[in-house]
Parts: C-alpha cells; structure tokens; sequence
C-alpha cells in the first residue's frame, strides 16, 4: 500500500502595477498564502519519511514536493520584489510632495493683497 500525496499549485500570477492601496494588501496576502503553503509542503515532506511505501516511492514524492516547494518560492521571491518596487515608489511620491515648490501649508502661508 503506498500513500499518494497531491497537492496543487497555484499558477503565477502577474498583475499591471496600480497605485491603489488595495494592491499593497493583495500582495501581503499572497505572500502569506504561498508561505503557508511552503509550511504545509516542508510538514508533509517530512510526514513522508515515517510513512508506508518503498523507499524508491517516498523518494519520488520528496522529489515532488522539493519541485513544488522550489516553484513556490520562485512566485515568493517575485511577490517580495513587487512589494519592495511599491513601497519605493510609495516612498519616492512622498518624498516629492515634501520637496516640491509652492505648496502652501498653515505654517508656511503668505497672503497678499494689491
């Protein structure tokens, strides 16, 4: 008798850059899914090593899992890199509204009358 384990993956994703905040939260959450999903391969790759089967067959699911856990990491590394380009740019578009000229503030205000 010999366990079969599948699990599926989702596929990667692109998505266009938006400035919303919306996306900054999407990518948090993907980011957390595809980590937990590395936990739950890394649990059951080892899960394989005490369970039944031949050593060829657990050999070959650890061989799987290894190949998924790779992918993951592969849409993780990406995801992580999407998330550092907005928070640079997030920073950068606040960095230039405390630059710019001309922007009156209530400290920094000059009224004048002809």
């Amino acid at each position: 008798m010999s366990n079969t384990i599948t699990t599926s993956t989702p596929s990667l994703q692109t998505t266009a850059n938006t400035s919303s905040s919306n996306s900054g939260n999407d990518l948090t959450s993907q980011i957390s899914r595809i980590t937990q999903q590395i936990t739950k391969l890394t649990q059951q790759a080892k899960d394989i090593a005490n369970g039944s089967g031949t050593t060829e067959e657990k050999q070959k699911q650890q061989e799987l899992i290894q190949a998924q856990i790779k992918m993951l990491q592969a849409q993780l590394a990406q995801l992580q890199r999407e998330q550092a380009e907005q928070a640079q740019q997030k920073q950068e578009q606040q960095q230039s509204r405390v630059e710019g000229v001309n922007k009156p503030s209530e400290d920094h205000q000059i009224d004048i009358y002809v």
